[in-house]
């Protein structure tokens, strides 16, 4: 009988065990995941700048934009947890995507080679931060979905895990481009 109820003890041990390492490796997945994103941030946040000075070349009278481009990226490198940065990020994409809009009122500025290479490697970018976001989104699916089922979520609760919050685009960004002539 002894022998039964120290078997039982030592496959729950190990049960616990296993759990809190699957925890553990997840979200040690989630946090890589979101170093990735920060990898393609700090590349995106340092092209900003070549390119607005670009753009503002031909651009002189557009000094509104620049300067929302300029804050929106100061607001997206400033933010703190994974939600405010998503938001910020978010609202620096739009910027972005208003940047080059005017850009496009430009012909000498659309075929200057340096303006060319720059917006080129910031859509580069742009689809490395979108991949990066799909990344971290399913590495925190599979740690939000462990934590909540059972017996995990019981290891977790008393070990403190949490779920995290998935990167997720405005409602205004899930909206269709409006195109207008």
């Amino acid at each position: 009988m002894m022998l039964i109820i120290l078997l039982v003890l030592i496959v729950l041990v190990f049960a616990v065990v296993g759990m809190y390492n699957g925890l553990i490796r997840l979200k040690n997945r989630v946090d890589e995941a979101w170093s990735d994103i920060d990898v393609q941030l700090k590349r995106r946040y340092d092209l900003i700048p070549n390119l607005v000075n670009t753009v503002k070349g031909y651009a002189t009278h557009e000094r509104e934009l620049f300067e929302k481009v300029t804050e929106a990226r100061t607001r997206a490198m400033g933010a703190g947890n994974a939600t405010d940065k998503a938001q910020a990020e978010n609202a620096l994409s739009g910027t972005l995507k208003t940047l080059f809009a005017v850009a496009e009122n430009y012909p000498q500025l659309k075929a200057n080679e340096n303006f060319l290479e720059l917006q080129k490697e910031l859509t580069d970018t742009e689809d490395k931060i979108q991949a990066s976001r799909r990344f971290f989104n399913g590495n925190v699916r599979d740690f939000n979905t462990k934590i909540e089922i059972f017996p995990t979520n019981i290891i977790a609760g008393m070990l403190n895990f949490t779920k995290r919050d998935f990167f997720e685009a405005k409602e205004e960004e899930k909206e269709a481009v409006k195109v207008e002539f």
